[in-house]
């Protein structure tokens, strides 16, 4: 870490060319500073130490940034709260809130920016001292987020405890971090091999939403050769299939999910194609699964037959769009299938977990998360001893229902309170036991809960508005208790959905919704266009852009498959993109990308097959946010590649192939999560430089010239070692001076021993090793 700006008579921190001063230190900045810093606070309207305590400014522009860390003196890392971004140049202010981020950015070596004399400023030192004897500023990628910053700790074998670090030595207590879940389940990691290589879509589908446990019976109607049966069963799984062909004498009887994969687009029958779908979905306790060839999928035809094609082996494809298949499945079952994914639909024969299916996909499933996080960080007064006693009598039973709670967003009744007995025999009664909860819990997060829980239920209930309205009566239990506690009646919930759904087509509440995700770090934002965004961020969007969203779902399925998401503010259209292991690497290629339009009901697929070379997803870290995978190493990827200065990556940026040729000729290559020096050997009359190339700087010498001696480099090191001297030094020579002459160049082991004189000392040169090579130059002109 660089020493404090020497230049002012403030403490500040200096990091990559960010200064970095507290609020307590302002009134030493130098004058013109301080004139800036008061400039940027006018700009965003907000007030020193009430708003923001830290200021960073940036020596390359005139940018400032305003950041509020309210446990500064608190925490031993503090966590940012909210930042304003002003450039005083144009006036323009960016504002954004981690204020539900569950691992927002934190701040070290906060000693640095506190006056010698400060009182806590030794403590905090020797919090950095050790630190940096325990080896944590090693991995700059791990340190800048809280969560990772706290794996690291734990990794090293510490926790943190006031401003101090604790041996954790062999306490078995410390948990590791929770498993991930999807739309409320836990991820099937039990299956994550057999589902990412061998199981069909419809079966992925349902394991994705957990209708695959060890506890159900799956039928496979038409489980041709059997794969994923096998694949299910070596999981735990019970389940059998039938097939006319491969497992004539397979048992056809009832079972909890019933999968119908590709089965009715190869026959060319159509009353035998509706009977497989009746006889299926009569099978099906639960849920039956249809999945069926789309239209983009398919390759050439040979020829038609009936209302398909003849494929070159002479068997049968149908081939549907979207809505022609969701058409057939209504039309046969006289039931509203449910898009999941292209090509597959969910139809239920149980309704009411239909509701919990349909409710469950709007749920902010990282809700809890957030707000048990919120009640961990938080300060709390210290509590009347017999209140504290009480509540460590009963703190499993009191837990439990606090979580409850907060799950629902509304106060529980009896029939949804676990370990119930238990909390009607130490409080009397259920009211008794909540009261004494909120007296002992943090109110506020009940109220965040309830918000949350009315979004949930807003979107659900918009979308509901698209099928035949359900009687009150027939809605699943604890549906009717939400929309009680809500709405207070069921004609005031489906009045209040609308509204919100008709929200949708309000260019400027879109607009502003959009404006509102960005200053949450939900997405990258261009202004008046688009919002763009990874997947896993829509639950945490405002109500009208899942609306938005979850109208493009009826058409396609469950956007959770994609990994983008393209919000177009004006045209009421939406796009959705795939990529080729999104997570796994900085520039992810795309695979397919769909386009939405909700006023046309269109929906248009397009594939991008590995031959052509598909296009890349550049600067990955503007649709991400910091709670994401790799999201810190992402970070100093895109920052690293944008520093070039090589390419323009508005639109869509280069192509792959220019972007690698460029990034070659350059010398950079992508190694992981990182742009490392080329190892190729580029041949002789490569560019080097703008204006040279390298035989210009090997090929240059007069003893090289007379003897022929051998003086090619071998090391990659070394070509890159002359591309720098070339762009940083000869480069700009020429851009000032003209043409030059090189009179010496690179010189290997075997030329340096023909040389019987040493280099002219009245000579202008430079001198650069690498491993066995010396590269000396000397410009005239």
């Amino acid at each position: 870490m660089p020493s404090p700006n020497a230049q002012s008579q403030a403490p500040v921190k200096v990091v990559a060319g960010h200064h970095y001063a507290h609020v307590d230190a302002f009134s030493l900045l130098p004058p013109d500073t301080l004139t800036r810093l008061v400039t940027a606070e006018s700009l965003a309207r907000v007030l020193r130490a009430e708003r923001f305590n830290v200021a960073r400014f940036e020596t390359a522009n005139d940018v400032l940034s305003l950041l509020n860390y309210p446990g500064f003196f608190e925490e031993a890392f503090p966590a940012l709260y909210e930042s304003w971004h002003v450039n005083l140049t144009t006036g323009r202010v960016g504002y954004r809130t981690y204020r539900d981020s569950l691992t927002p950015p934190i701040l070290h070596r906060k000693e640095l920016m506190l006056a010698e004399d400060h009182p806590p400023r030794s403590e905090f030192q020797a919090l950095t001292k050790a630190a940096e004897e325990i080896g944590l500023f090693q991995d700059s990628t791990r340190i800048g987020f809280r969560e990772p910053w706290l794996r690291l700790v734990q990794e090293k074998g510490y926790q943190i405890v006031g401003h101090e670090f604790i041996p954790i030595a062999n306490d078995e207590t410390t948990t590791a971090p929770a498993e991930a879940t999807i739309n409320g389940s836990p991820v099937a990691r039990h299956l994550t091999a057999l589902v990412r290589h061998g199981f069909s879509a419809p079966v992925q589908a349902l394991a994705r939403y957990g209708f695959i446990n060890p506890s159900i019976q799956v039928l496979d109607y038409g489980c041709g050769r059997g794969d994923d049966i096998r694949g299910l069963a070596a999981n735990g799984v019970e389940a059998y299939g039938w097939d006319p062909h491969y497992a004539p004498d397979g048992p056809k009887c009832e079972a909890d999910v019933v999968n119908l994969g590709f089965v009715i687009n190869v026959i060319e029958d159509w009353d035998e194609r509706t009977e497989a779908l009746r006889c299926a979905y009569a099978l099906a306790k639960k849920v039956l699964a249809v999945a069926a060839m789309l239209a983009s999928e398919a390759v050439q035809p040979r020829r038609a037959y009936r209302d398909g094609f003849l494929t070159s082996r002479n068997t049968f494809q149908k081939y549907y769009t979207q809505i022609q298949l969701a058409g057939f499945i209504a039309e046969v079952l006289d039931e509203e299938p449910i898009p999941v994914s292209p090509g597959v639909f969910f139809v239920f024969r149980d309704k009411d977990l239909e509701q919990n299916f349909l409710a469950g996909r709007q749920r902010n499933t990282t809700l809890l998360q957030r707000l048990e996080r919120s009640a961990s960080v938080r300060v709390r007064p210290p509590r009347i001893d017999r209140i504290q006693i009480k509540y460590e009598a009963n703190r499993e039973p009191v837990d439990a229902l606090w979580q409850t709670w907060l799950r629902l967003g509304r106060e529980p009744e009896k029939t949804e309170v676990e370990q119930l007995d238990s909390l009607l025999q130490s409080f009397g009664s259920l009211s008794r036991a909540l009261r004494f909860t909120a007296d002992l819990k943090d109110k506020t997060l009940v109220a965040r809960a309830r918000e949350s829980r009315i979004a949930d239920l807003s979107v659900y209930l918009a979308l509901d508005q698209f099928a035949k309205r359900k009687p009150y009566k027939h809605l699943e239990p604890g549906l009717q208790r939400d929309i009680r506690s809500f709405f207070g009646q069921y004609s005031t919930a489906q009045l209040y959905a609308r509204e919100q759904l008709f929200k949708v087509a309000n260019t400027e509440k879109i607009n502003a919704a959009c404006m509102s995700a960005a200053e949450q770090g939900l997405g990258w934002l261009m202004e008046g266009h688009s919002l763009q965004l990874h997947a896993s961020l829509v639950e945490r969007l405002p109500t009208i852009l899942r609306i938005y969203i979850a109208c493009g779902a009826v058409l396609y399925g469950d956007v959770q498959t994609t990994d983008l998401i393209k919000i177009h503010i004006a045209s009421g259209k939406l796009t959705l993109m795939k990529f080729d292991d999104f997570e796994g690497r900085p520039l992810p290629r795309l695979v397919e990308r769909i386009k939405l339009n909700l006023r046309s009901q269109d929906i248009n697929i397009f594939q991008y097959p590995e031959e052509l070379d598909r296009p890349y997803l550049y600067l990955k870290s503007r649709y991400i946010n910091e709670e994401f995978s790799r999201y810190a190493e992402q970070l100093a990827f895109d920052q690293k590649l944008s520093e070039l200065k090589l390419f323009n990556f508005s639109d869509y940026g280069p192509s792959p192939q220019m972007f690698r040729e460029v990034l070659e000729h350059h010398r950079w290559t992508v190694e992981s999560f990182d742009l490392v020096r080329s190892k190729t050997i580029p041949t002789l009359d490569a560019p080097c430089g703008c204006y040279l190339k390298y035989r210009d700087l090997i090929e240059c010498g007069e003893t090289q010239l007379r003897t022929h001696r051998p003086n090619l480099p071998k090391e990659s090191d070394t070509y890159a070692a002359l591309y720098e001297l070339a762009i940083n030094v000869l480069d700009p020579v020429i851009e000032y001076f003209g043409s030059i002459k090189l009179t010496f160049g690179f010189c290997s082991p075997e030329l340096a021993r023909a040389i019987q004189h040493h280099i002219a000392r009245n000579s202008t040169s430079m001198q650069l090793t690498k491993r066995t090579a010396t590269a000396t130059m000397c410009a005239s002109g």
